[in-house]
C-alpha cells in the first residue's frame, strides 16, 4: 500500500484548532465489537498497522490516529509536543468518535502516551472514557534501560537536532529502520516511500527534532508514569519483540515485575516494528493476549 492509498482510507477531524488524521474500521458503528484504540510510535504513524489491520479487525473495531506532528496530522512548528498534550488529543478524539470504553494498544512513543492515560485513570481524572485494558509493545518506558540510536541522540541535541532534521532524507530513514528490524529484508521500498511521504508531509522535517524531545519527557515524568503503572489495577498485556535493539527485552521483564495485573508475552526473531516485520504473527499474538487476559 502506498501513502495515497492509506490517506484515502482515513479521515481528518479538527480538535483544538489542529487537524488529526485517523483511521476507523467501523465509521458507521454497525458492527458490535469491542473497540481497540492504537497509539503509534516514533517517527512513523498509523500506517505502521496497515498489514495487521485485517486480523485485528476480525476481533475489534480498530481506531488509530496520527499524533500531532506525525503522519498526515498537522505539524505546527510553535508547539511543545508534550506527551501529556498528546494524551489529551487522543482522549478528545475518542470522545468525538463516541468511544467511551476501549482496549488501548500502544507501541514505542505511544507507550508513554498510554502511561499518561493510565496515570490519569488512577487519579480518577478521566472523563467519558474507561480503558478496558492496556497493551504495551516495545517502548522505552524505562528510558534508563533503553539503547538509543545515534540518530535519536543527534536529533535530541538542541544544537545538532535542527540540522540533522533538515538534512534527513529517505535513504537515512531506510537505513535506520532496517537497523532496528530483525529481518532486514522484511521492509520493502514501497513501505519506506510511504513512511517518508508521511514523515515529510506538512513540512515534517521542520518538527522532527521537536517530536524527538519525548525522550527527555520520559525522564522528567518518570515517577508519574512508572508510578501509575505500578499502582494501576487495569489488565496490562506486555507483548514484546525480543530482538529489539532499542527497547530491549529487559524493559519488558521489569514492567512485568512492576505491574500488578500483567502478562508478558515474548516474540522471538522480531525487531522494533513487529507489526510491519511479521504482521500475522504479531496481530494474532495481540488478539490472543487481550482476549485471554480480559
Amino acid at each position: 500500500m502506498n501513502a495515497q492509498e492509506w490517506f484515502k482510507r482515513g479521515s481528518k477531524i479538527q480538535i483544538d484548532g489542529h487537524n488529526l488524521f485517523y483511521y476507523d474500521s467501523d465509521r458507521v458503528n454497525l458492527i458490535q465489537k469491542p473497540t481497540l484504540v492504537i497509539l503509534h510510535g516514533y517517527p512513523t504513524c498509523g500506517f505502521d498497522y496497515y498489514k495487521a489491520l485485517p486480523l485485528l479487525e476480525s476481533q475489534f473495531r480498530v481506531v488509530v490516529h496520527d499524533h500531532l506532528g506525525f503522519g498526515y496530522s498537522d505539524k505546527p512548528f510553535d508547539y511543545s509536543y508534550s506527551l501529556i498534550s498528546q494524551a489529551q488529543y487522543a482522549l478528545k478524539l475518542w470522545n468525538r468518535l463516541e468511544i467511551n470504553q476501549a482496549h488501548i494498544l500502544a507501541h514505542d512513543y505511544g507507550t508513554s502516551v498510554a502511561t499518561e492515560i493510565i496515570a490519569k485513570e488512577h487519579e480518577k481524572n478521566l472523563q467519558n472514557f474507561t480503558p478496558s485494558s492496556v497493551t504495551l509493545c516495545n517502548g522505552s518506558i524505562h528510558i534508563e534501560l533503553a539503547k538509543l540510536r545515534l540518530i535519536q541522540k543527534l536529533l535530541l541535541n538542541k544544537f545538532t537536532g535542527p540540522i540533522v532534521a533538515r538534512l534527513s532524507n529517505k535513504r537515512t530513514l531506510a537505513k535506520n529502520l532496517k537497523n532496528i528490524y530483525h529481518d532486514k529484508k522484511a521492509i520493502n521500498d514501497e513501505e519506506i516511500d510511504a513512511l517518508w511521504t508521511m514523515m515529510t508531509h506538512n513540512n515534517g522535517r521542520k518538527v522532527l527534532h521537536k517530536t524527538t524531545q519525548y525522550i527527555r519527557q520520559r525522564y522528567t515524568h518518570w515517577e508519574r508514569w512508572i508510578g501509575g503503572l505500578k499502582k494501576t489495577t487495569l489488565p496490562i498485556q506486555i507483548v514484546w519483540a525480543e530482538n529489539d535493539p532499542v527497547a530491549v527485552i529487559k524493559i519488558a521483564e521489569l514492567l512485568h515485575k512492576e505491574c500488578q495485573h500483567s502478562v508478558l508475552i515474548k516474540m522471538n526473531q522480531l525487531g522494533h516494528f513487529p507489526m510491519l516485520e511479521n504482521p500475522e504473527k504479531w496481530a494474532k499474538t495481540i488478539n490472543a493476549a487481550i482476549l485471554d487476559n480480559t
